[in-house]
């Protein structure tokens, strides 16, 4: 759609945001509230002990950065009445069945009143801990999926994951879809709920022969690293990421799913203004060591294309 017609498909919508703490979804809820004023609601799904404290962590993390300058000073001494009208922390887990939310009330709420789900919610370290990556990158998503069918009024689940569940092929890579046991081997089955339980065997395993919590961290990663090889892909991010839409694609039942695969995504381009960065990550890094003069130099073919999201 173009932007005319974009704007308007949020006009008087709710929107379930996961992930809200991170990049893209800070500047996702940024946009909305600075382009589409008119939306209904935003729940936002923050990792909190209870929902004081997504709201807390909401202030601090969210609202609170730089990103939001633009919308507070156009907004002024209205922004409290704005942002308390429009904006519902809530407390929940992509880990947990009904995304952690406890409180009944408020998810039968949620049913009832979300239009759409972004499901931004990723641990992307890329040797992540296998157990950690499967529960947040995989099943995550499942349960964002289990979520979004309970929701009446569902336009559309986007869903983010990243272009290198493609692994790493040369030349043009068609945007095909992953079905459930494929592995970029194509050599083997892959069985996501016996991943699960060879995890859990692995981890039973360790703590009885009294492993320390390092340990643990160190042999599951490891372990994640060994499984993602096994099937063609190079880390435990894009392997967990790749399961992830092989369930969104087995279980969706004809809901309107959409999966996004973006490359690296870097700062912001033009709004609300232009360099907004948060932290390094993934080529941030290259990129602030040559800034410094720490790297002096970076081995690459001359016509080699760098492809980043701003």
């Amino acid at each position: 759609m173009e932007l005319e017609g974009i704007l308007p498909f949020f006009e008087n919508k709710t929107i379930l945001v996961t992930g809200a703490t991170g990049f893209l979804a800070k500047v996702f809820v940024e946009k909305i509230l600075r382009a589409q004023p008119n939306v209904k609601k935003l729940y936002l799904l923050l990792r909190t002990s209870n929902n004081e404290s997504a709201t807390q962590r909401f202030r601090n993390e969210i609202l609170g950065k730089d990103l939001f300058m633009v919308l507070r000073n156009s907004l002024g001494a209205n922004l409290e009445s704005f942002i308390s009208e429009r904006v519902t922390a809530v407390s929940g887990d992509v880990c947990d069945e009904n995304l952690g939310i406890k409180d009944c009330i408020l998810r039968k709420e949620m049913w009832k009143e979300i239009d759409i789900v972004l499901n931004s919610a990723a641990t992307t370290n890329f040797d992540e801990r296998y157990d950690v990556a499967l529960g947040t990158n995989t099943y995550g998503a499942l349960h964002v999926l289990s979520f979004a069918q309970n929701c009446v009024k569902l336009k559309v689940l986007l869903h983010v994951s990243t272009a290198y569940v493609c692994g790493e092929k040369e030349g043009n890579i068609l945007e095909s879809p992953f079905y459930m046991g494929d592995t970029l081997k194509g050599t083997s089955k892959l069985d996501i709920n016996a991943e699960k339980e060879l995890v859990k065997e692995y981890l039973d395993r360790l703590r009885v022969q009294g492993a320390t919590n390092e340990a643990i961290i160190s042999t599951m990663k490891d372990f994640g690293i060994e499984r993602a090889k096994l099937y063609g892909w190079s880390n435990t991010y894009t392997y967990t990421k790749a399961m992830g839409e092989m369930l969104l694609g087995q279980f969706n039942q004809n809901l309107p799913l959409i999966i996004i695969r973006p490359t690296m995504v870097t700062s912001t381009y033009k709004e609300p203004f232009s360099g907004w960065i948060e932290g390094t990550r993934t080529i941030d890094g290259v990129i602030s060591a040559y800034a410094k003069g720490k790297l002096e130099c970076f081995t690459a073919h001359p016509k080699s294309i760098l492809d980043v999201v701003s």
